[in-house]
């Protein structure tokens, strides 16, 4: 008995070039793929970031929402979180967009400039807690 080609199973169809991969095309028309170990551990950097710009967003909503400190500090305290939780998170996919070209060019990584940006940040908030509990 012969089987007939409507009863063999459907080979998939390949996803056609020009629908795979359209946003890497967009984003990086130039330079070679790099191996996919640093891509994803470029993401999960991404990712980290990311998770640390949630924490700080929902700190600055929490701050804000219990009422810890004095009126005026507690609002300064709760902004500060929320836009350090939104420079972070734009910082993370620019920095994510800079690590992956360097990738496909064999460049140089560039600097973490949010890592800056996070540590002056956090520490002003912290100093401003500190000011307002040693004052009360």
């Amino acid at each position: 008995m012969t089987a007939r080609d409507s009863d063999a199973p459907a080979e998939p169809e390949p996803a056609s070039p020009d629908r795979r991969g359209w946003l890497a095309r967009r984003l990086f028309p130039d330079g070679s793929m790099p191996d996919p170990r640093f891509s994803l551990a470029n993401e999960r950097t991404f990712l980290s970031w990311i998770r640390t710009s949630l924490a700080l967003l929902a700190g600055g909503i929490a701050v804000e929402a219990f009422a810890v400190l004095d009126d005026p500090y507690r609002k300064g305290v709760a902004i500060l979180l929320l836009i350090l939780g939104m420079l972070i998170s734009g910082g993370a996919f620019v920095r994510w967009i800079g690590v992956e070209r360097a990738m496909r060019h064999q460049a140089p990584l560039p600097l973490p400039l949010i890592a800056p940006v996070l540590g002056v940040g956090a520490a002003a908030g912290a100093l401003v807690v500190i000011v307002v509990i040693a004052m009360g």
